[in-house]
């Protein structure tokens, strides 16, 4: 990596201009030099640090400090890495993948055809997908859609009706109850063609020209068979 940074000196150009600021007096205290800056950052993201980690390397490794090519007894602390990493703009980042790319392809080791992703499972703040919590989102995204919708349409009516609250009770009530046999009993309504997501299927304006007894009447026959 170090070496092929070493054959694309151009990139630094782009890095050196992100970090000129307009109005800035060329005194006082010198900052990071460009390829420093560039090769902090790619340290950076090749190994998922934070910026006080990076820092902590920067002073304590020889190897992070040789490939970053800092001055001699210059330890950047994490405020000055994060304000000058951060300057970067996305369109430097790109041309800099760019490039790459065209040197992979160059030497035949990547055409770019394919891109390889490595995730990793980390917690977040996220229910677990229940079925009656699936229902009770379900019901929730239809009823913003509805209201999404109206406001498309205009003037026309739909009359649609709005069973979050019944859906959200009706999940609390099974994801609180103890015991599988009670949650079972508690669910069941919910599961068949009854409750908020019958009502939500049902509840809209019948067709032109087609009578709503005819439409009621097919909807209880769909009951039963159901």
């Amino acid at each position: 990596m170090s070496q092929w940074l070493d054959e694309h000196c151009d990139l630094l150009g782009l890095v050196a201009r992100d970090l000129v600021r307009v109005g800035v007096r060329a005194t006082g205290r010198q900052g990071l030099p460009a390829e420093a800056v560039l090769r902090c950052a790619l340290l950076k993201q090749y190994r998922q640090l934070s910026y006080q980690e990076l820092a902590f390397h920067l002073e304590d490794s020889a190897s992070f400090r040789a490939f970053a090519r800092l001055p001699l007894s210059w330890s950047p602390q994490k405020s000055v890495l994060q304000k000058t990493i951060s300057a970067l703009r996305p369109a430097t980042w790109e041309e800099i993948n760019r490039v790459l790319l065209s040197s992979a392809r160059q030497a035949k080791l990547e055409d770019g055809a394919v891109v390889r992703l490595d995730s990793t499972v980390t917690s977040a703040l996220m229910h677990e997908p229940s079925d009656s919590s699936l229902l009770w989102d379900a019901v929730r995204v239809m009823v913003r859609l509805l209201k999404r919708a109206a406001v498309l349409i205009g003037g026309t009516s739909m009359a649609w009706r709005d069973h979050c609250r019944a859906a959200k009770r009706r999940a609390r009530k099974i994801q609180f109850t103890r015991g599988r046999p009670n949650r079972v009993r508690c669910r069941s309504p919910a599961a068949g063609s009854t409750g908020p997501r019958r009502s939500l299927a049902t509840s809209s304006t019948p067709p032109s020209g087609q009578p709503r007894g005819r439409v009621q009447k097919n909807c209880r026959s769909r009951r039963r068979s159901c």
